[in-house]
C-alpha cells in the first residue's frame, strides 16, 4: 500500500487537531473536537487527545493480528481515558474527543471503520462509493432547526446557536444520537464498519470534515472529481481547493475554516498486511 497525506490547520496560531498516520497495511485519520478555553476540564487539549489516540491505534494495528477494528478502537479509547482520568474531567461533554476513520488491508480484503463524520471514498472500478457515519450530521441538522430564520450576526442568533450546541452535546454517545471517540470504549461498538475484496478497489481516500467540504457544502466538485484531483495532484490539490474557496467567500453564514486532512491510499494489493 502506498500512502500519501496532507493536512492544513484551519486557524493560524492554533494547533492542528487532526491526526493522520500509517503503518504497513493500515491508515488512521482522526478529527479532534472540543471547546476552546476549557483547560479546567482537561489540561491536555484536543490535539493531545487526537495524537495520543492516533498513536495508540497505530500501535495496535501494527501488530497485524487481525483483531476486528471495533475491538482495536475500544482498547485505544480505554488506554487514553485511563491516561488522564485522574487529572481531567473526561466525562464532561466538552472534554477532548475525536472522529475516527480506519482502513486496513488484511488477508486480501480492505476493512474499514468510521465513527462520526469523517469520509471514506472507495475508488471502485465501477465508480466511487462514499462511506460516512451519517448520525452526527443528522443530529446536528435536527438540533439546528431553531436557527432557521434568525438573522446571522445578531445577539439572538448567538443565543440560539449556543442553545443548539448544548442540545447537540446532549445527544453525543447516546442511543438515538451519535457516537464519537471520547472516554467510553463502548462507543466503538457503534462504529460503521465494512469489508470488501482488495481486488475490487483501485484506491481509497480518507477526508476529515474540513477537507470533505470540497464537495459539501462548498460544491466545488463531486466525489469522482475528488478522485481525479487526488490522481493528478495528490492530497494537497484537494486542500488547495478548499482554502481557495474559503479565502474568496464573503458569505457571513459560511462555515469557519476547519482543520483539513486528506489521506490517499493506492497500490492496495501490494500491502503485506495479513501475510504474516
Amino acid at each position: 500500500m502506498h500512502v500519501s497525506m496532507a493536512t492544513s490547520a484551519g486557524t493560524a496560531g492554533r494547533p492542528n487537531e487532526d491526526f493522520a498516520g500509517a503503518v504497513p497495511g493500515a491508515v488512521v485519520l482522526l478529527d479532534g473536537a472540543g471547546i476552546p478555553g476549557t483547560e479546567s476540564i482537561c489540561s491536555h487539549g484536543v490535539a493531545w487527545y487526537t495524537h495520543r489516540l492516533g498513536g495508540a491505534l497505530l500501535g495496535r494495528l501494527s501488530r497485524g493480528d487481525g483483531r476486528d477494528l471495533p475491538t482495536i478502537l475500544a482498547g485505544a479509547i480505554d488506554e487514553i481515558a485511563a491516561g488522564h482520568r485522574g487529572t481531567c474531567d473526561i466525562t464532561h461533554p466538552a472534554s477532548p474527543q475525536a472522529t475516527v476513520a480506519i482502513v486496513r488491508a488484511h488477508r486480501g480484503r480492505l476493512d474499514h471503520l468510521l465513527l462520526a463524520d469523517s469520509v471514506l471514498v472507495l475508488d471502485r472500478i465501477g465508480g466511487p462509493q462514499v462511506v460516512t457515519d451519517e448520525r452526527e450530521v443528522a443530529a446536528r441538522r435536527a438540533c439546528s432547526t431553531p436557527l432557521a430564520g434568525v438573522p446571522v450576526g445578531t445577539p439572538e442568533y448567538d443565543r440560539v446557536r449556543a442553545s443548539c450546541a448544548e442540545a447537540l452535546r446532549a445527544r453525543r454517545n447516546q442511543p438515538g444520537g451519535y457516537w464519537i471517540a471520547k472516554d467510553d470504549p463502548h462507543a466503538a461498538e457503534e462504529a460503521v464498519t465494512g469489508s470488501r475484496p482488495l481486488g475490487d478497489l483501485d484506491a481509497v481516500a480518507l477526508l476529515s470534515n474540513g477537507a470533505s467540504r470540497v464537495v459539501s457544502p462548498y460544491d466545488l466538485t463531486d466525489w469522482p472529481g475528488v478522485l481525479e484531483l487526488l490522481a493528478d495532484g495528490g492530497p494537497p490539490a484537494v486542500l488547495r481547493r478548499v482554502r481557495q474557496a474559503e479565502a474568496g467567500s464573503t458569505d457571513p453564514a459560511a462555515p469557519v475554516p476547519d482543520d483539513a486532512t486528506v489521506v490517499h491510499c493506492t497500490h492496495l494489493t501490494q500491502s503485506a498486511s495479513g501475510e504474516r
